[in-house]
């Protein structure tokens, strides 16, 4: 497929920042394959001067059927919603969004994330671009080895989480960029906090929405259980609509555990027996202490994380046939 009449491709950059990911890495743009190195874009590119971007990440997964997109229509769709919420004028439908994101898992061998971004390439003065070109790429790679391994520092991955309630930046307000639309702009406030967060020795942070009431992690969702047993998360209106929180809701019910969906203070995580973080990239993830109050008896995973987590694991794993459409197969068949 030739890139649309006017399209600015990405350019070759002069410099590098870093070496190349641990194996050959093609990355689609508006429908053809780019080497890792060109898939860039110029320093005064719309998107990137005013955060325009958009984008959506998946998890691919080994199964006994071969790699596997997790929910992808899931995210395909939360990508469209995101375009519609920017105002980004996309060209492309969820169908061929879907095609080309099995077709570049097929180019990637071993890669273990998609991501999808829609952008404005150009190069523009005013924050109302002149050229409306939305250009659409889409890399499938292995984070750990394509990109983590060539920093100067790991990845902060503990186990167990030491969370800080950020008290100050208060970002997720429908009335600024609603909380739904994963546009670059929404990630600056959550950044700031979660770096200081760390330098303090913390290891995630949670957002407040205006009222101060509990929202999400910057890429994550937050739940709890209380001492009744009942799984909560925060309700939609506040938070990104997460797709392994929609996932673990979607278990619970099925595992015959209560859940509910309503505003969360600081003081219901602190009376909590359970609570954990979701997402692609965090799955299941426990939590130890908010704001130096340790969880529950101390002791995490607890019985509900640990539960819901084995569940999830064996899903993505294409170990668990009731949930096998939630699988998108590389290669069908």
């Amino acid at each position: 497929m030739a890139p649309p009449a006017g399209a600015t491709l990405p350019r070759v950059t002069a410099e590098r920042t870093s070496s190349g990911p641990a194996v050959h890495r093609q990355i689609w743009v508006d429908g053809e394959y780019l080497p890792w190195e060109r898939a860039t874009v110029h320093v005064l590119s719309h998107s990137l001067q005013r955060g325009s971007l958009i984008f959506d990440y998946m998890s691919v997964h080994e199964t006994p059927r071969g790699p596997a997109v997790f929910r992808m229509r899931e995210h395909v769709a939360r990508f469209l919603d995101s375009a519609r919420l920017v105002g980004l004028p996309l060209t492309q439908s969820a169908a061929q969004i879907e095609a080309a994101i099995l077709d570049t898992v097929r180019h990637n061998p071993g890669a273990t994330a998609v991501k999808v971004s829609a952008y404005l390439a150009s190069i523009e003065v005013d924050v109302v671009p002149l050229d409306e070109h939305v250009t659409l790429a889409i890399a499938a790679y292995d984070p750990k080895t394509d990109v983590n391994a060539h920093k100067p520092k790991a990845a902060h991955r503990p186990a167990t989480l030491r969370l800080w309630i950020e008290k100050q930046v208060k970002n997720r307000r429908k009335d600024i960029v609603p909380p739904q639309a994963k546009v670059a702009a929404n990630y600056t406030s959550p950044m700031w906090a979660k770096w200081n967060a760390r330098r303090r020795g913390y290891d995630e942070i949670l957002l407040v929405d205006e009222r101060g009431h509990v929202a999400e992690g910057p890429t994550t969702n937050v739940f709890l259980v209380d001492r009744a047993g009942t799984l909560v998360t925060p309700p939609e209106e506040t938070v990104l609509l997460g797709v392994t929180r929609r996932t673990i809701l979607e278990i619970a019910r099925h595992e015959g555990i209560p859940v509910k969906e309503a505003r969360v203070t600081p003081e219901d995580l602190f009376s909590a027996s359970e609570v954990f973080l979701t997402g692609t990239t965090a799955g299941v993830w426990p939590v130890a202490s908010v704001d130096d109050r340790p969880i529950g008896d101390g002791e995490a995973p607890g019985p509900v994380a640990r539960r819901l987590g084995a569940r999830f694991r064996r899903i993505v794993a294409g170990e668990d046939p009731e949930f096998d459409a939630w699988l998108s197969y590389v290669h069908p068949g």
